[in-house]
């Protein structure tokens, strides 16, 4: 469950990353018109949902195999995920706030 948890979080990134550059390139070789925003918005709202996922494994893995260093361990990486997907998700309210 864990692996599963942390290999689909890998997956929503690098999909994320795949369809940002794709988006990208399209603006910029094949002069599509797009807002970057909505690209920074879209690879944002990835990223956020991968952290989820990675938070849940690591949930899981401290569950599974509890000790003293694990939950402090959890604690430091879960409150780091948190800040930054609350931030990442704050950035992208602002963007299409302006829009």
């Amino acid at each position: 469950m864990v692996l599963f948890f942390s290999i689909f979080g890998a997956i929503l990134i690098v999909y994320g990353g795949l369809r940002a550059i794709f988006n990208v390139l399209k603006v910029e070789l094949w002069k599509h018109s797009s807002d970057y925003n909505s690209i920074r918005i879209d690879f944002t709202s990835k990223i956020v949902l991968a952290l989820e996922f990675f938070i849940a494994a690591d949930l899981v893995r401290t569950i599974i195999r509890p000790d003293l260093n694990e939950v402090i361990v959890l604690a430091v990486i879960v409150a780091i995920r948190t800040v930054v997907g609350y931030s990442l998700d704050k950035e992208a309210k602002d963007i299409l706030s302006k829009q």
